[in-house]
């Protein structure tokens, strides 16, 4: 699984930042992005900056996704 988060429609609520720490982060411009590894994936954000989640935190990323206000965790599956 792989999952990006579109920057434009995030409303920097934090909820997946909550939800699943070692994926989705809050950086000073107030939006999440996804990490991999430990890095951000924000150079290029959006869909460029796609990160592989690991099998054991997909759950937390499904949901993450489905509570975002934002709708802006997009998840491609492999």
């Amino acid at each position: 699984m792989k999952v990006w988060i579109d920057q434009d429609l995030c409303t920097g609520d934090g909820l997946c930042e909550e939800i699943c720490p070692p994926v989705f982060t809050l950086l000073d411009d107030g939006l999440a992005y996804v990490k991999e590894d430990g890095v951000v994936r924000n150079n290029p954000g959006g869909s460029q900056g796609m990160a592989v989640v690991p099998s054991e935190l997909e759950d937390a990323v499904v949901e993450a996704s489905e509570e975002c206000p934002g709708e802006c965790i997009f998840i491609e599956r492999d």
